[in-house]
């Protein structure tokens, strides 16, 4: 499998916020954590413009491990890959006697690998086996989802984690179809979104299963919850003068990411405080005016950076004890 066809998402823009916290001098290396290692894009990236740096990647992907593995192996002991949900980035950190780090860089959503490699699942274009695990030796597939949620359960996922309108129409076929054979493959799946659908949002938005599957992959992977805990978790192991730039690719990552950014931003003193203590000062400081979005040429050259959103935030106080 070619790695040259994997394009990293706003690399540049996602250097040059981590870049000032990664050049600061100080006695120790700067510790930079990539959350979401993939194919190793970023981490090499970030290995070649920081010398000096020290790299943590994170995956649950163990074929992602093995082949970013293969890519950063030029940079000997500076890069550590690690099996894990981004979620246990405090455990690894204690586990490698890393008090704190100087930069984390999340890059959300499905890596390129896992939409490319067929048998996975994740794609709507092609047939393939309903599985849509990002760690293949843990939990439940798609498929079992589908088969098993008590329709209720699928229609709300549908409408939270997909933003489908049309949840209750799809939902009504699936659990009609499952009981006269239950779900396998991705291809019998979209064809039955597409008869279910009505013309006018068919029109809209390209492929009609593409919210179904964001949906079905979020629940089994546990995107949004694993998440919830993950941006807090990594915000925390942040020195201060530390920066984190995460890319969504859905509103409902970006939402989140945005909540604790600036819940980091904000004061948390009593209104009518003449003087603000400093228990109460903002922990972050925002890098970024809202979510930057990729620019047209980079949305050219790689369809899937269209829906990305970074923000940016740079850590400004410790934590009051």
């Amino acid at each position: 499998m070619s790695q040259t066809r994997h394009v990293p998402v706003m690399l540049q823009r996602c250097l040059d916020l981590l870049a000032p916290a990664l050049q600061a001098p100080g006695p120790q290396a700067p510790v930079v954590v990539d959350c979401t290692l993939g194919l190793g894009g970023h981490s090499e990236a970030l290995l070649s413009a920081f010398p000096s740096v020290r790299l943590i990647g994170l995956d649950r992907d163990k074929e992602a491990l093995r082949l970013s593995g293969e890519r950063l192996a030029p940079y000997g002991d500076r890069a550590t890959l690690v099996h894990a949900v981004y979620d246990e980035l405090p455990e690894v950190l204690v586990r490698l006697g890393i008090p704190k780090v100087q930069g984390v860089l999340f890059d959300l959503g499905v890596s390129s690998m896992q939409l490319d490699e067929a048998d996975r699942g994740f794609a709507y274009a092609q047939d393939a086996p309903l599985d849509m695990r990002m760690d293949q030796t843990t939990g439940i597939g798609a498929a079992e989802v589908l088969n098993t949620y008590p329709p209720g359960e699928l229609v709300r996922i549908l409408r939270a984690y997909g933003e489908e309108k049309q949840a209750k129409r799809i939902v009504s076929a699936i659990v009609r179809e499952r009981e006269k054979e239950p779900f396998s493959n991705s291809a019998r799946l979209v064809e039955l979104i597409r008869d279910s659908l009505p013309q006018a949002a068919k029109r809209t938005g390209g492929n009609p299963a593409k919210r179904t599957f964001q949906a079905l992959r979020i629940e089994v992977n546990g995107e949004l919850s694993v998440l919830e805990r993950a941006i807090p978790a990594a915000v925390q192991s942040l020195a201060v003068g530390g920066r984190i730039a995460v890319l969504s690719y859905h509103s409902l990552e970006d939402r989140l990411v945005k909540q604790v950014f600036a819940a980091g931003a904000a004061t948390t003193a009593p209104p009518g405080l003449p003087v603000v203590p400093e228990r109460y000062q903002p922990r972050l400081k925002l890098l970024t005016r809202g979510a930057e979005l990729p620019t047209e040429e980079e949305v050219a050259e790689n369809r899937r950076a269209a829906p990305a959103r970074l923000r940016g935030a740079q850590r400004i106080r410790e934590e009051e004890r």
